[in-house]
């Protein structure tokens, strides 16, 4: 046995019932014992099935969504309405500036780190 998908949307539920408007959707992973396939955005799955099982819940997704197709991907298709990305900003703080250039996306860097921006198209200056 063990938590399953169908125990979470009635959590989630319950949750949203007491005042809670997001869930983290995540299978854990705590156990070195579980055998959990890996592969870039598995547990995407989890989010949707709350987002779509919880009207008005809000879902966060994660599990190795570590490049910008990916994120902006799981956003934009509805899969999830947040991301937590807490291993890639431990190798690549500047992840989301990296995100951005990739996408094509312009924003303001913070001034301390703006003359090592890369520039594009879209440049400020």
């Amino acid at each position: 046995g063990g938590w399953t998908i169908d125990d979470t949307v009635e959590l989630s539920k319950a949750l949203l019932a007491a005042g809670v408007d997001l869930i983290d959707c995540s299978s854990a992973g705590n156990n070195a014992h579980q055998k959990i396939p890996l592969s870039p955005g598995y547990q995407v799955q989890f989010a949707e099935r709350v987002k779509q099982d919880v009207p008005g819940m809000l879902s966060g997704a994660v599990g190795l969504i570590s490049d910008a197709s990916l994120a902006s991907k799981v956003v934009e298709d509805g899969s999830a309405d947040a991301l937590f990305i807490g291993r890639e900003f431990l190798r690549n703080p500047s992840f989301v500036l990296s995100t951005a250039h990739g996408l094509g996306i312009n924003i303001k860097w913070n001034n301390q780190y703006e003359r090592g921006r890369l520039k594009t198209k879209y440049s400020f200056v």
